[in-house]
């Protein structure tokens, strides 16, 4: 499993994990930080959407221990 930061607004450390991928696209994790509360989300990314996300850096690879520590 690949984790990647999300382009974000101020200093939020939002991230997503892909857990699966498929011929369409990858099943991810989605988790938000809210001020300390974090809010996870399941949901469905298309191959297309997940490479043109890479592409404009809306979406960034990062180490899987740069995840564990923010958690």
């Amino acid at each position: 499993m690949k984790n990647y930061s999300l382009k974000s607004l101020g200093s939020k450390n939002d991230y997503m994990t892909v857990l699966k991928e498929t011929d369409e696209g990858y099943m991810i994790k989605i988790v938000h930080d809210l001020d300390g509360y974090e809010e996870v989300k399941t949901d469905f990314l298309s191959k297309e959407l997940f490479d043109c996300c890479l592409r404009t850096g809306y979406i960034t690879e990062v180490k899987e221990e740069a995840v564990a520590l923010s958690a």
